[in-house]
């Protein structure tokens, strides 16, 4: 597998880096995001039901970190790879604007969890908007009519991040298949240790590291290494299961190589 901190396979995002979009409004809007003391209040507090009352994995602020950074990695990748937009352009918005609707939506696509896990997605509608109103007011770059179509663009893909309702952009694909690449092991550290022993909870267990690169045959490939088998609930129940009718479907790749702990010298490798 490659090492974490080659930027080439990393899930991280540098707004420094060169990147194959227009970069400028997204590094703008993700400083306004690090210093909003509501966004902070709310990737705490919706952990409380998730984790603290439920058990389940980790839907706080890393959370959002990793999700955030891999959407905007997969779209640097897709950009790179020819793949074409339409949630901006539908808009009559700029291209900048794509990186723009999908760190805001990754941002924000869980905040519906203060008020339950169950259909958070769209308890997130409402104090997402609330939101975005507020943050794009304080933005130079968006007028009204601007600002209320990127308002529904970010609500559109926060919404079928996790939902019965199929991505109808390439920006909401992209959040709803970020949303599943945050697998590894560290994120059911909390309920592991508390004895908390369900399938998504083991299955975290065995995933070692997730990388994203450049396809051979794809714009993207996704590499899961994993320690175990019961690793492949993640890959196929979770990622693959979003990755289907995202609309990314025929530009994203998933590998998955199983490394085998307790058999030395013995890996797998799992196309899927």
């Amino acid at each position: 597998m490659s090492d974490r901190t080659d930027p080439e396979t990393d899930l991280r995002y540098d707004p420094d880096a060169d990147h194959a979009f227009p970069d400028g409004p997204v590094n703008e809007v993700l400083e306004s995001v690090r210093t909003d003391e509501v966004i902070h209040a709310y990737l705490e507090a919706q952990n409380v039901n998730p984790v603290t009352r439920m058990g389940y994995n980790d839907h706080g602020a890393k959370h959002v970190e990793i999700v955030r950074a891999a959407g905007l990695r997969l779209y640097d990748l897709l950009k790179a790879g020819g793949v074409e937009f339409n949630g901006a352009s539908d808009q009559g918005l700029e291209e900048a604007d794509e990186a723009v609707i999908i760190a805001l939506a990754a941002t924000l696509h869980d905040i519906g969890h203060v008020v339950h896990r169950h259909d958070h997605s769209h308890y997130s509608i409402p104090l997402a908007a609330d939101v975005l109103d507020r943050l794009l007011g304080e933005l130079d770059r968006y007028g009204p009519a601007d600002a209320v179509r990127l308002k529904g663009e970010v609500l559109h893909a926060i919404l079928c991040h996790h939902s019965s309702e199929t991505p109808l952009t390439g920006e909401a694909g992209v959040v709803r298949v970020a949303d599943a690449l945050d697998m590894e092991r560290g994120r059911s550290r909390i309920p592991y240790e508390k004895g908390r022993r369900g399938i998504n909870t083991l299955s975290s267990q065995a995933i070692r590291q997730v990388s994203l690169r450049p396809g051979d045959r794809t714009a993207a490939m996704v590499e899961i290494e994993m320690t175990d088998a019961v690793g492949v609930y993640q890959v196929d129940e979770l990622l693959k299961h979003k990755l289907n009718d995202s609309g990314l479907e025929d530009h994203v790749r998933i590998v998955a190589i199983n490394t085998h702990a307790d058999t030395e010298g013995l890996v797998e490798r799992i196309e899927m």
